[in-house]
């Protein structure tokens, strides 16, 4: 069942009261762009997302929804990617950032009330009671030219905290643990894995960890498709959420199960350094690019979850709560979501040497760039999950919660120029997370985190002002 702007499951006045409060609080709208972008932002009168005039969304789907195999559309709708189909049908893989005690978000619904149950080669890990965790990956298949889900569908099982992840040009989705657990949290074995699921595939798949590309916080991956090197980004630990940049070089591009090397990031003349900009002596400025070399890591398996700290201590740099991460024309972009010295985030960009992974890199680095660093909360806050846009321009989605500053859609222009696309408005003011883009450019899919809404949105993207 797909529903439209004009009707959605109990949309309230209280939604747009709230809404209504946050920007009293403020005292001032809640965004401010730096061009024109498609202009001001109109309120949603079922007080979803609000979007620019001439702009519209459907809800393809939402937490609770019972799917076609039986189970129910899993709470926290995070990280995504599309695919094509045949004719205008895609599919949209959805990570769930589900931890191992929150049973009730899970796909067996509240106290586990689902009699079924996958099979158990289908299943990654189950917790003390035997049962499957309930964090995981769905697949959805959603036709743009009528607006309809077509089917909805478990994909992954039995994983934990699948926050982001990433598309491969081969047609998969590698999706994320955000989390270490393991044995001694009453499970039956270790997480902080990538694990691959193709996208064309029926049901669910058997779970492989990816194991040889590390056991870290994973937050998101892109995979360069001239080379098949993997880009990693991690969400450090609290308090300070430090964490490394990475690259899996697999043995063999394409088949990421075979193994590869794994290794992070370092300022190739200030190794050790801290790209937040912390303190009174920033490392940078914006605009400012560096050459990098590479660390090899060793033990990327990490027992006891110290790959970070190895790797600092052998050079590589620090960046803070690396997020979302895509890949564009020959280069990716990456978000750390509290950098920056008031915190609002920064965006890195790495451009990959001639000779990436391959003897006389040395003599070409590639280099790393501090491409955007926003001073005002309302141009840009708490960057997270991040693609680039069929016309070039990078797209954030922000996850700063808060009583009085809005998680909103962003645009950024190849110069760096700022502009709103769309601002949550549903309760609770949770982040939006998974934009992606249909392949022919008309259609874009968005997740409201919690409880867990998926929005296909249409207009005219083709009306951006300067």
């Amino acid at each position: 069942m797909t529903l439209s702007r004009r009707g959605l499951l109990g949309a309230t006045a209280v939604s747009l009261a709230f809404a209504g409060l946050a920007r009293a609080q403020t005292g001032a709208e809640t965004y401010r762009n730096e061009i024109a972008g498609y202009g001001p932002l109109v309120a949603d009168p079922n007080g979803i997302l609000d979007l620019p005039a001439g702009f519209s969304y459907r809800v393809v789907s939402y937490a609770g929804q019972e799917m076609n195999d039986g189970y129910l559309a899993p709470y926290k709708a995070d990280g995504m990617a599309c695919f094509p189909l045949k004719g205008s049908r895609v599919i949209l893989m959805r990570n769930h950032e589900i931890k191992h005690t929150k049973v009730n978000e899970g796909p067996l619904g509240m106290a586990r009330a689902i009699k079924k149950r996958p099979r158990p080669d289908r299943v990654y890990d189950i917790d003390a009671s035997g049962e499957p965790l309930p964090g995981g990956v769905t697949r959805l298949i959603y036709d743009t030219a009528d607006g309809t889900l077509h089917r909805a569908e478990l994909a992954l099982a039995g994983t934990s905290t699948n926050c982001a992840g990433g598309p491969t040009p081969w047609g998969s989705w590698l999706s994320c643990e955000e989390t270490t657990v393991g044995t001694a949290d009453g499970l039956g074995k270790s997480h902080g894995w990538v694990f691959e699921v193709p996208a064309r595939a029926k049901g669910l798949v058997a779970p492989v960890p990816l194991t040889a590309m590390g056991r870290f916080l994973h937050e998101a991956a892109a995979v360069d498709p001239v080379t098949g090197i993997v880009y990693l980004t991690e969400d450090g630990p609290a308090p300070d959420r430090a964490g490394l940049f990475y690259r899996f070089i697999p043995n063999t591009p394409g088949q990421l199960a075979l193994g590869g090397r794994l290794q992070a990031l370092a300022f190739r003349d200030l190794p050790g350094a801290d790209a937040r900009n912390r303190g009174d002596q920033p490392v940078w400025t914006q605009g400012d690019t560096r050459a990098v070399a590479w660390i090899d890591l060793e033990d990327v398996e990490s027992p006891n979850d110290d790959l970070r700290y190895r790797g600092h201590t052998a050079g590589a740099l620090i960046v803070g709560r690396g997020e979302g991460i895509f890949w564009g024309q020959g280069e990716a972009f990456f978000t750390c979501t509290d950098s920056g010295p008031d915190k609002h985030g920064q965006i890195l960009r790495y451009r990959p040497s001639p000779h990436e992974g391959q003897p006389g890199e040395a003599d070409a680095p590639g280099a790393l760039q501090l491409f955007l660093e926003p001073t005002d909360d309302r141009v840009m806050d708490f960057p997270d999950n991040i693609t680039v846009a069929p016309n070039g321009h990078l797209i954030l989605c922000e996850d700063r919660y808060s009583d009085t500053l809005k998680n909103h859609l962003r645009g950024v222009t190849p110069d760096g120029q700022v502009y709103t696309i769309a601002r949550n408005a549903y309760r609770d003011n949770a982040e939006l997370a998974g934009v992606c883009f249909s392949p022919d450019g008309t259609t874009m899919f968005v997740n409201i985190y919690w409880p867990g809404i998926t929005l296909a949105v249409t207009g005219p993207w083709a009306s951006l002002r300067a």
